[in-house]
């Protein structure tokens, strides 16, 4: 019996936020709003470079916590970089290792030199695991 393999790119939302590491905390804030975002895709500044990731977890630490300006703070100072991304075909059940071995909550899908989408755990287990049973 073969088992159903459900891939990155079948769970991923495909809409995702990619900003220039020169905006502000304030500007990423602001279109997480609007997108309903938790995350925040650095873009490359070249093509030696990789894509930075900023959370909201990490404005809370290093924003908010140490009583900083989020109209004073550029994202490329808070966010973590390189990124740990998944590839699109990637089973979601190694997804979920990756998360759980690395501490991840999210992770971009990246294909070549371009984010498809993001897939967290609200997606490997509202989309993947409800898939599989």
């Amino acid at each position: 019996m073969t088992k159903k393999v459900i891939k990155a790119r079948d769970v991923m939302q495909e809409s995702h936020i990619e900003l220039d590491g020169l905006a502000t905390v304030a500007e990423a804030l602001d279109l997480m709003k609007q997108n309903k975002a938790s995350v925040v895709i650095v873009k490359k500044r070249n093509e030696h470079d990789a894509y930075g990731v900023v959370l909201l977890a990490d404005i809370a630490k290093k924003v908010l916590a140490q009583d900083k300006a989020p109209d004073r703070v550029n994202i490329y100072e808070i966010m973590s970089k390189p990124v740990i991304s998944v590839e699109p075909d990637l089973d979601v059940r190694y997804c979920a290792r990756l998360f759980d071995r690395f501490g991840l909550s999210s992770a971009p899908v990246i294909s070549g030199n371009e984010v498809l989408g993001i897939v967290g755990y609200n997606e490997l287990i509202f989309e993947g695991l409800v898939e599989l049973v």
